[in-house]
């Protein structure tokens, strides 16, 4: 059968979480290889996957937020980061994110699937000096009950939200063509439902499918 890992949930507003179905050595049950009933049973999409470093929805997080802080790193304010990505229609900012995950985490996941890429500047920075975000009262942004202090957001350049979906969706492609999930529909599903990807695009890959 399949072994049930559960993503971190992300979406902290919605509860966009899901059940990644990993499989085992033993005996599949059903089609999937696991009962999606009993999943359903505690409200969470199921999503057969291979097993692999972040399986869908932290392996495609990671380089999103790689790109966000690499802004950051090139003098983007965080608030025009945070504004542009929830004009695209992410529930939640990337850098708002961060901080509430915590910037610990965040280095820890990158170094595991960030394919290699030396950590931003601006997160360096931050963890050498214990600013943690949320956990910590501060990080990218100064939090104070449990909400973030942001400052104005000044304009963002043109294209940025596109510019850092744009691992995203590079990510979850090769995810699809490596097997780790068994389709782009599947991977669409897993994206909205793990991170709140802005649904109405249906998904990263049916959203790049669309602009060609």
């Amino acid at each position: 059968m399949y072994a049930l890992r559960r993503e971190v949930a992300v979406d902290h507003r919605t509860g966009g979480t899901h059940v990644d179905a990993v499989p085992a050595a033993d005996t599949a049950v059903g089609p999937y290889g696991f009962d999606p009933f009993s999943v359903r049973k505690i409200d969470k999409l199921p999503l057969p996957v291979k097993s692999a470093p972040g399986f869908l929805v932290n392996a495609v997080l990671a380089p999103y937020m790689l790109a966000a802080m690499q802004a950051v790193d090139r003098g983007i304010a965080p608030e025009s980061i945070d504004a542009a990505l929830l004009a695209f229609g992410m529930p939640m900012g990337p850098i708002e994110l961060i901080d509430t995950v915590g910037l610990d985490i965040a280095m820890a996941a990158g170094q595991q699937l960030a394919g290699g890429a030396q950590a931003p500047r601006c997160l360096q920075e931050r963890v050498a000096r214990q600013q943690l975000g949320k956990k910590t009262g501060q990080g990218f942004y100064t939090w104070s009950d449990g909400k973030p202090q942001k400052g104005p957001a000044p304009a963002a350049p043109a294209g940025l939200a596109e510019e850092l979906v744009a691992p995203l969706i590079e990510r979850t492609q090769r995810l699809v063509a490596e097997g780790i999930v068994a389709d782009a529909e599947l991977a669409d599903a897993g994206v909205i439902f793990g991170t709140g990807f802005a649904p109405f695009t249906g998904g990263p890959l049916h959203w790049q499918g669309s602009r060609h």
